[in-house]
């Protein structure tokens, strides 16, 4: 039976000479993979450009329960990026929060909250003309709240540290290496609270945007199953410094 679903792609494997196989993040039917034939000919009706890292799908798709590869019908981009593959930085970005993204999402399930945020917040990210620095950031620690482990932002005036492994704000210095102190706990929650159009109002230094972005991951790492090392941050720290 065919369905229409939107696709965010987070995979492309070689399967054959000419033929891929896709894992997409779908609206329908949580995270999919897709045998695509014939996309590496130069006449093919669907094109690898289309099946780049976290680039927005309208999908048409045969779909059969408990069958691991799917087929596809129509793949059409929409949007179509108007500035993430021409920038430089904002391509390493995406390739980034790609990486993190399929380390995170583990579903078949359809998650509409988890789909449309993704899919906004990457729709926006293209659109917008003057790249933020913040935006990876802000990006990793609302989607916390999509994958169950959101920071809790409530905290009492005595409570200088920001636990990242109970994720929440403690009055005493944890017997742990995994915490924040007071003034790095507010930059985290701020980029966690602020919406994504006003985070260019957050002011911080790239030393101080590097500090978080490890923390981010050790966050992540220690409230996701198997999330393992993050091989494309170095690259983006780098462009960003």
């Amino acid at each position: 039976m065919l369905h229409k679903v939107k696709g965010i792609v987070l995979k492309t494997t070689n399967y054959s000479e000419s033929s891929v196989i896709v894992q997409v993040l779908t609206d329908k039917f949580g995270m999919q993979s897709y045998l695509i034939n014939g996309v590496k000919k130069p006449k093919a009706k669907i094109k690898m450009n289309m099946l780049q890292s976290l680039h927005l799908l309208d999908m048409v798709v045969y779909h059969k329960t408990n069958t691991n590869i799917q087929r596809v019908s129509e793949i059409r981009q929409t949007p179509v990026f108007k500035s993430i593959p021409y920038d430089m930085v904002k391509t390493s970005i995406v390739i980034f929060l790609n990486e993190v993204l399929y380390k995170s999402i583990r579903q078949q399930s359809a998650d509409d909250s988890l789909f449309d945020y993704i899919f906004n917040a990457i729709a926006w990210f293209d659109e917008t003309e003057e790249l933020n620095p913040n935006f990876h950031l802000s990006f990793l620690l609302k989607l916390t709240r999509f994958l169950g482990f959101s920071p809790n932002e409530k905290r009492r005036t005595d409570q200088n540290y920001f636990d990242l492994q109970e994720g929440e704000f403690v009055s005493r210095v944890p017997i742990h290496s995994n915490y924040l102190q007071l003034e790095e706990a507010l930059g985290f929650i701020s980029l966690f609270k602020t919406p994504l159009e006003k985070i260019s109002e957050i002011k911080m230094s790239n030393i101080q945007r590097r500090f978080l972005l490890d923390k981010i991951l050790v966050f992540y790492t220690l409230h996701t199953a198997s999330f393992g090392e993050v091989q494309s941050h170095k690259i983006l720290e780098t462009l960003l410094s």
